[in-house]
């Protein structure tokens, strides 16, 4: 079958199902600009409303834009400019939407890093993504140090989660937030640099279609690679988010007419995921709306902040949803605000149980997120609507609805690339205007993955007749360990490193309370017998991150097939012995 008559064949289906009040295209609130114009726009047109909340603390449109005005100047007058890559290693905290508007208002480029990475990590990452300047919690600054010898960093700026906590907060704190700064010798303390700047960075003419972001991925071979991403894929994705999520009718306008979002939105996964940038960084910005932000999940804030700020849209993971439903306090709070509630099920499941208590609750449905990746920026399928009789979740798990505006997804068949027919199994293969421009520095990866402007995904998936996309696993060999992403590959190289591994193999054991965790089968090597598997799990401990530290298991040989390959089939049958 040709693209041409399948896609007008599926395009049919979808007019037949398409939900009522959905926009069919993207909804841009100003244009398809850059976002620091749209922040810049809407300081204008709403300068007094705050863009973030954070434990009490208020920050308006109007000091967001002029705080990440100051940041930009500040980085620019240490040589930073179009192209450089800027490390971020923050946790949630509003410096972190700063430095994110700041770099990109000046054309630079966002380099997230994961604030759990262990030295190892954190130095590769750095390394491979060539960042000379690093804006880091102090708390995080000991470990960035230790490797900052190994690495091309100049430059360290440092500062502090508790720094925006108010005298009196509205919110419960999580221990240790209001810590003391910590200063550190050859780093600048940010925040006082940035209120000493007093330029701004207007006169840059950002490139939409310019790298802005190294967004990193794990992969099926070697350490994590970085998806290059333009702010042209960000403003797509939260264009295209916008009009699934109840946008206005016609939110194309590029003048000041444009209007705001009422929403308050909550937020407390981590920004430096690809979903939390979009979620906690950019929609909130783009749409207009007030962000609430937490440092991280606390079901006691969470309930308190509903209530007090009136939150009407959040996501969670199925667990977190559990976790409120069974709060001895959930009754002392009134939850019925919260109206937009979209979850991920990654170790528990969102039944018609939980959903029936949820509307129990807040008199809201409940529903699943989409699918996504990395490399697509997320956000590529939407389920606003169809949660009719409980429709998605009697379907063929995992139900992920239809494609955003402006995305295309076909079926193909993995060997042959050949296009499927509606109800056939495949790999999900994407088209999207938000698809990452490469690998950076993978030209072998991106020749696997790109084929004639179209993304394989390795993920398996179908149509139904209907024309809705179902998500039926992944052939890559990625681990979830509650919810964390974990890439056998990677653990073997970091594993390759210890001088008393010859080789190790990493598979997945099922696991009641973290859904799945890694388990390494590891020879060692010839004449090594003092290394214990104790020794090699603190070493893991050591230069890991924790959620990513696996079972040890030391084996004699390892099962290979001919052309030297571990048969992971049979590690993983040894797990079937077990539990017989």
């Amino acid at each position: 079958m040709e693209d041409a008559a399948f896609f007008a064949d599926l395009e049919a289906r979808h007019r037949r199902i398409w939900p009522a009040g959905v926009p069919t295209a993207p909804q841009y609130p100003h244009g398809e600009v850059s976002l620091g114009d749209t922040l810049r726009a809407w300081a204008r047109i709403q300068p007094e409303r705050p863009a973030l909340i954070y434990y009490g603390t208020e920050v308006s449109y109007a000091e967001l834009d002029d705080l990440s005005e100051r940041c930009a100047e500040l980085l620019r007058g240490h040589g930073i400019g179009p192209g450089d890559r800027v490390a971020v290693l923050l946790g949630n905290c509003p410096q972190f939407h700063i430095v994110f508007y700041a770099i990109l208002k000046l054309g630079a480029v966002y380099v997230p890093v994961n604030p759990l990475f262990k030295e190892h990590e954190l130095a590769y990452e750095l390394n491979d993504a060539g960042a000379s300047t690093v804006i880091a919690l102090d708390t995080l600054v000991p470990m960035l140090m230790a490797v900052k010898p190994q690495t091309r960093v100049s430059k360290v700026f440092r500062t502090s989660a508790g720094e925006f906590l108010p005298a009196h907060p509205t919110l419960p704190i999580p221990a240790g937030l209001d810590a003391a700064p910590v200063a550190h010798a050859g780093t600048i303390d940010l925040m006082p640099a940035i209120h000493t700047c007093t330029g701004n960075v207007r006169d840059v003419q950002v490139d939409l279609d310019a790298l802005a972001a190294l967004n990193y991925t794990g992969g099926t071979t070697g350490m994590p690679k970085g998806c290059m991403h333009t702010q042209r894929d960000m403003v797509y994705t939260a264009a295209a988010s916008l009009a699934v999520n109840g946008a206005p009718e016609d939110q194309s306008h590029a003048n000041d007419s444009a209007q705001p979002s009422s929403d308050v939105m909550l937020n407390f996964l981590p920004m430096f995921w690809i979903a939390g940038e979009n979620l906690g960084l950019i929609f909130p910005v783009f749409s207009g709306a007030t962000l609430v932000l937490l440092a991280r999940w606390d079901p006691v804030a969470v309930m308190a902040a509903v209530g007090r700020y009136r939150v009407n849209r959040t996501f969670m993971v199925v667990d977190n949803v559990v976790e409120l439903l069974q709060h001895p306090d959930i009754e002392r709070h009134d939850m019925r605000p919260l109206q937009h509630t979209r979850v991920a099920s990654f170790i528990r499941k969102l039944t018609v149980d939980l959903r029936r208590q949820w509307h129990a609750l807040t008199g809201s449905i409940i529903a699943e997120g989409a699918w996504g990746m990395t490399e697509t920026h997320t956000s590529d399928t939407f389920t606003t609507g169809m949660q009719a009789n409980d429709m998605d979740l009697h379907g063929r798990p995992v139900f992920v609805g239809l494609p955003v505006p402006g995305t295309r997804i076909k079926i193909c068949d993995f060997e042959t690339g050949e296009l499927l027919q509606i109800g056939a199994e495949g790999e999900i293969v994407v088209s999207t205007p938000s698809l990452l421009k490469g690998y950076w520095g993978r030209p072998d990866a991106n020749a696997e993955v790109f084929r004639d402007g179209w993304f394989r995904t390795g993920d398996i998936g179908t149509y139904d007749e209907a024309g809705y996309l179902h998500f039926l696993g992944r052939r890559k060999e990625m681990i979830k360990v509650r919810g964390m992403s974990v890439f056998p590959s990677e653990l073997e190289v970091l594993l390759g490193r210890h001088p008393a591994v010859l080789g190790s193999a990493v598979v997945a054991r099922p696991d009641r309370d973290k859904g799945q965790v890694p388990v390494a089968f590891i020879r060692l090597r010839p004449g090594e017998v003092e290394t214990t598997a104790d020794d090699l799990l603190c070493w893991c401990r050591e230069h890991m991150a924790s959620y990513k530290v696996p079972e040890i298991r030391v084996v004699p040989e390892l099962p290979m097939t001919a052309t030297g390959k571990v048969r992971k089939v049979e590690l993983q049958q040894q797990f079937e012995q077990d539990a017989g």
